[in-house]
């Protein structure tokens, strides 16, 4: 006698699956920041970065009020409001000398934090900066190769194209050692950024040894970082190469984003992982020339925005990219306004400052993400 049995039937339900499947079958179910707290954070950064560049063309070894500041800009665009220059020699000084080194140190700060946020992105890692893991002193190399060799007298995107091609060098070098088992390891990228400074550090000191009296002097340039002599000409040849990086930079933000779910989730939802990553460190070698080819190295700005930024408003690339270049803006143009002003009749090296401001910070990543992984 046979006994027959019902067939084993599995419950409709959906199944339960982990979190970050729901993240790969839709890339909106990332968790987002607060729209208010994004408007607020875009509207402080830009209502800052006005006043402080305000600010900075008022202070100076001749004090200019701020009411002629903007009357001087007022007149120039053709409105009549402000004040008029009490100094016969007040407009010279604003249009010669302080516009320039503002709107300059403007953009030498947001290529910096953009080229951080790309590149921690592409890492995976919050303690990639182009000055950190020796990309800002690849390009130095280049440029100061340039000004050895006598190419830089007869063109002025000679030493941006140098820095470009050394920088974008150094970064391919840096992420195919970093690289181990589909990751980047942490230990690995540090080691090589120690290592590929002190090989940069090498080569500037031996350009600076052969060098003559005043290519001597650019070179030294490079090495303490400054925004000092910035001419209208710099901001002409640094601005395409700064709208260049960051259009392409806010082009791939939701790439980066899908990135960060890992290379099997991205690749699963149409993301060419390695055309990515290239592109990303071509865009962070063309910001890293940008600001290198006129500024010098300045270190830690492209640390210190982009992790902040993305303690307030959380890692999604389309608010942090362009939070970090308004961020990066307003730190340098603070910090170079302090450079100038804090001794009277001298100027700080900006390098100098930057890196006692990242420094500390530095630290303190470097101890939390030790603690968070349990070691390295």
């Amino acid at each position: 006698m046979s006994v027959e049995t019902e067939p084993l039937r599995l419950p409709r339900t959906p199944l339960q699956l982990p979190r970050v499947l729901d993240y790969e079958a839709d890339p909106k179910a990332l968790p987002k920041p607060k729209k208010l707290r994004i408007t607020l954070m875009f509207v402080v950064l830009g209502v800052g970065l006005i006043a402080a560049a305000l600010v900075s063309a008022a202070i100076g070894q001749m004090q200019i009020p701020l009411v002629e500041v903007i009357g001087s800009l007022c007149r120039r665009v053709g409105l009549e409001c402000g004040a008029a220059a009490s100094h016969p020699n007040a407009d010279a000084a604003l249009w010669e000398v302080r516009f320039p080194r503002v709107v300059l140190a403007v953009f030498v700060g947001a290529s910096l934090a953009t080229a951080g946020a790309i590149m921690q992105g592409v890492f995976g890692n919050p303690l990639a900066d182009p000055g950190i893991i020796g990309v800002s002193s690849g390009a130095a190399v280049g440029a100061s190769l340039m000004i050895v060799t006598g190419l830089a007298a007869g063109s002025t995107f000679a030493i941006p194209l140098g820095a470009f091609v050394t920088g974008v060098g150094t970064a391919l070098l840096i992420y195919s050692i970093s690289r181990s088992r589909g990751r980047t390891e942490v230990v690995t990228l540090i080691l090589t950024g120690i290592a590929v400074n002190a090989f940069a550090g090498a080569a500037l000191a031996l350009m600076t040894f052969a060098s003559t009296t005043n290519q001597r002097e650019q070179i030294v340039f490079w090495q303490l970082g400054s925004i000092a002599g910035a001419l209208w000409s710099s901001v002409a040849t640094v601005l395409p190469l700064l709208v260049v990086g960051l259009v392409f930079a806010f082009l791939i933000a939701g790439k980066l984003d899908l990135l960060s779910l890992g290379d099997d989730a991205a690749r699963h939802l149409g993301v060419d992982i390695e055309r990515l990553r290239i592109g990303s460190i071509l865009i962070v070698a063309l910001l890293t020339a940008a600001a290198v080819a006129f500024a010098g190295i300045i270190g830690f700005v492209g640390l210190v925005i982009p992790h902040l930024i993305r303690m307030l408003v959380g890692p999604g690339h389309r608010v942090l990219v362009p939070a970090s270049a308004l961020g990066g803006a307003v730190l340098l143009v603070l910090a170079d306004t302090f450079a100038r002003t804090a001794v009277p009749y001298a100027e700080l090296p900006l390098g100098m400052l930057t890196a006692l401001i990242g420094g500390p910070f530095f630290f303190f990543l470097l101890k939390s993400s030790r603690t968070r992984n349990g070691g390295w």
